[in-house]
């Protein structure tokens, strides 16, 4: 499932596309109400977490959750005709775009989006963002620190690679419980997921390794994963640890893999 970096490019993508102008919208697949949108202005797109927002003028909001399997094509025009199963066909003046496989696809109004958001936690690449939300709901949980990354309702936009990084970078065990984690290492680690998300805006994938432990300076083989960027741990299986050589380890907790240093998270 993306996180929510790619949220937040794609949201900044079709603002660069379609932003201020109307956009034809159609639904090749039948299964989207799209007449209620079709031929509107875009008033703006924008992500929170791992949901996606198309503005419309006057009163209509699409909002898109990818799941597993949704993924957005865009190519500048002229379109070509549908393939495959489109649930949503975005056509503007320069570009179109085509939605399919999403787990939502739906026109809201403002009150049901309000309503939806109130249900998540803050999301680290929103400038309003209050860690200290995140902090209150992770300290009032005797959950597993690495299973409440992952609650959207705790922290929105962190998926699995997010997660296993960021305890690894701050050398926190996995297992340990939300009550456990203290203030100051909370600090350190929202500031860092921050820029981490920042970063992964910025290239379109995920690098969490620090610059003493890239493949040029250590001269190792390059990582080579369909997730790209280079990790620590994310889908490092009995490889040895980048810092310390231990074997990497894989557990599953609250039905996801679970990738940890068993020396550097001790």
């Amino acid at each position: 499932m993306p996180e929510g970096h790619t949220l937040h490019r794609l949201a900044r993508l079709h603002q660069k596309y379609y932003g201020k102008r109307p956009v034809r919208v159609s639904s090749p697949q039948g299964r989207f109400p799209a007449a209620l949108v079709d031929g509107r202005v875009l008033t703006r797109a924008e992500a929170y977490g791992k949901h996606l927002f198309h503005v419309y003028a006057p009163d209509a909001i699409v909002h898109v959750h990818l799941g597993l399997y949704g993924t957005f094509t865009d190519a500048p025009l002229p379109p070509t005709l549908p393939v495959g199963q489109v649930r949503m066909r975005m056509v503007g003046e320069t570009h179109w775009t085509d939605l399919r496989g999403p787990t939502r696809c739906e026109v809201l109004n403002a009150a049901e989006r309000a309503e939806l958001l109130a249900r998540l936690g803050p999301d680290p690449l929103r400038r309003n963002a209050d860690p200290a939300a995140a902090y209150t709901r992770i300290t009032r949980s005797k959950l597993p620190v690495a299973a409440l990354l992952m609650e959207q309702k705790v922290l929105a936009g962190v998926g699995n690679v997010y997660r296993a990084e960021l305890l690894f970078r701050h050398r926190v065990n996995p297992r340990t419980l939300g009550t456990s984690v203290t203030e100051a290492q909370w600090s350190a680690m929202w500031t860092d997921l921050v820029g981490l998300m920042k970063d992964g805006v910025k290239k379109g994938r995920i690098d969490t390794v620090r610059d003493e432990h890239l493949p040029h300076v250590t001269g190792r083989a390059p990582r080579v994963d369909r997730h790209g960027g280079e990790v620590y741990v994310y889908r490092r299986t009995d490889q040895p640890c980048l810092i310390c050589g231990t074997p990497v380890r894989k557990a599953e907790l609250a039905a996801r893999n679970l990738y940890w240093c068993p020396t550097c998270q001790a």
